[in-house]
């Protein structure tokens, strides 16, 4: 446990990576809009952004470079894969739940302040995150531990496969992908799927995505035991 906490701790040297920059992304993005909102001078008009996503996109970029920077000097320092990917698998799942509870209260001041005074809908997105904060709260955890894992497994690929390994893992999801289409298309079940998708709620995908999450997280797990630097 305690080298848990210290490979976290090591992470958490690069603070601009894992705190500043997500959100420093995200506010300018939130001025933009703000910007875009206000220029229409209080007419009642309802201004939909869907930005509150890039940091989701920083996230995902963050925990492949995560791997890349920070994997080699841990194992020079004597900490064992298993480890490392435990640790850094905590620091994920600790800021992706702080990161989310800022999401859920930024969506709460945005309603009490009816967009923020000029009708922008920012950290509402329909459906995904628009239902009471705690939804909104679990939704934006599981999405943010989801998408850095994600993107620490690209990481983990690259350094024990390379970048033949890599480029075989991103064409081996394409082909997966197109497998499912053509699937579906030959059953001729884009109605059901369509169906399935319309009818979930919004707690129902979040479930889905904490399961694909563990996926990852087992995925990255087993994947990091045997990766070479």
């Amino acid at each position: 446990m305690k080298t848990w906490i210290k490979v976290a701790r090591f992470q958490l040297a690069d603070q601009t990576s894992f705190t500043a920059l997500p959100w420093g992304v995200l506010a300018i993005n939130l001025v933009i809009w703000y910007v875009i909102a206000g220029s229409f001078g209080g007419s009642g008009v309802r201004v939909q952004s869907y930005n509150v996503c890039v940091i989701y996109v920083v996230f995902l970029i963050v925990g492949m470079l995560s791997t890349f920077r920070s994997l080699p000097f841990a194992l020079a320092l004597g900490v064992s894969r298993r480890a490392y990917y435990i640790g850094t698998a905590l620091l994920v799942i600790g800021l992706s739940a702080i990161n989310g509870l800022v999401l859920a209260l930024l969506q709460v001041l945005e309603r009490v302040s009816d967009g923020w005074g000029v009708g922008l809908y920012f950290f509402r997105v329909g459906y995904i995150l628009a239902g009471p904060w705690y939804l909104t709260w679990l939704t934006s955890f599981v999405g943010l531990a989801l998408v850095f894992l994600y993107g620490m497994l690209y990481g983990l690929v690259y350094r024990r496969w390379t970048l033949l390994g890599l480029g075989a893992f991103a064409c081996a999801q394409v082909a997966a992908a197109l497998a499912v289409v053509l699937v579906i298309s030959h059953a001729r079940a884009w109605t059901s799927v369509g169906h399935f998708f319309t009818g979930i709620s919004a707690a129902g995908l979040t479930g889905l995505l904490a399961a694909l999450t563990v996926v990852l997280l087992a995925a990255g797990f087993a994947t990091a035991r045997r990766v070479t630097v």
